[in-house]
């Protein structure tokens, strides 16, 4: 499927590519992400998911951050065989903050309709995040489930604003062009992987990627191995 695209992200027949984007640490990328994010291709009829592998998340600390080459380079593993493709595009673009990555990407791809994709984990703090609305106005949203979560996501200022957008998974997939604000709660079989398990039971975890550079799919750039943070 994904050979028969362009560069600019219009398929063959002209119709638009419908790619989900999915940002994090991905410190490390697991079978988790992979599982979440095909079922999420699969309920909102997808053609592709970038996972947007950020150089640094301002509400994250840096402590136990591995570099974004052996970041990227676990998230090129989990996404062999998959419409999903990881990539460093931030780094290359020079935004920090998500309003300033998809305004900068829905420029470089105006040919795609894209998605913004997180779980009910960030909606609960969704509205800490730099001009959040904004962020809503930009791009429909859809927030998948996670346990523990789901309650906090429910009551959260954010979910406040945007459940007068909210619309179902059906009448999303059918509509022939997207538009924002709308919000999809897509729900999910909890799955008990994460990302703070693995690094505590192998904090070198990143040591395995240390070989060569990574190779970003979607830029086919190249990340130092010095990167780091």
């Amino acid at each position: 499927m994904a050979g028969s695209r362009h560069g600019s992200g219009a398929t063959l027949s002209g119709i638009p590519v419908r790619t989900g984007l999915l940002g994090g640490s991905f410190n490390p990328a697991h079978g988790g992400h992979r599982r979440v994010t095909q079922f999420t291709i699969d309920a909102l009829r997808l053609d592709q998911a970038w996972w947007l592998v950020s150089p640094g998340n301002p509400l994250k600390s840096r402590k136990g951050m591995a570099s974004l080459d052996a970041r990227l380079k676990s998230a090129n593993a989990q996404a062999k065989r998959s419409r999903i493709v990881p990539t460093a595009i931030e780094q290359q673009l020079g935004t920090r903050f998500t309003l300033d990555t998809l305004r900068a990407l829905k420029r470089r791809y105006p040919k795609r309709e894209f998605v913004w994709l997180m779980g009910s984990d960030n909606l609960a703090q969704f509205h800490r995040w730099k001009a959040w609305r904004d962020i809503a106005r930009t791009m429909p949203i859809a927030v998948i489930a996670r346990p523990g979560y789901n309650r906090m996501a429910m009551a959260s200022p954010a979910m406040a604003w945007l459940r007068r957008y909210t619309v179902s998974a059906a009448s999303f997939r059918k509509r022939g062009r997207w538009s924002a604000p709308a919000l999809v709660l897509l729900r999910f079989d909890p799955d008990p992987r994460s990302a703070t398990a693995i690094r505590r039971a192998n904090a070198d975890w990143a040591a395995q990627y240390s070989d060569r550079s990574a190779r970003d799919r979607l830029t086919f750039r190249r990340i130092q191995t010095s990167e780091g943070l």
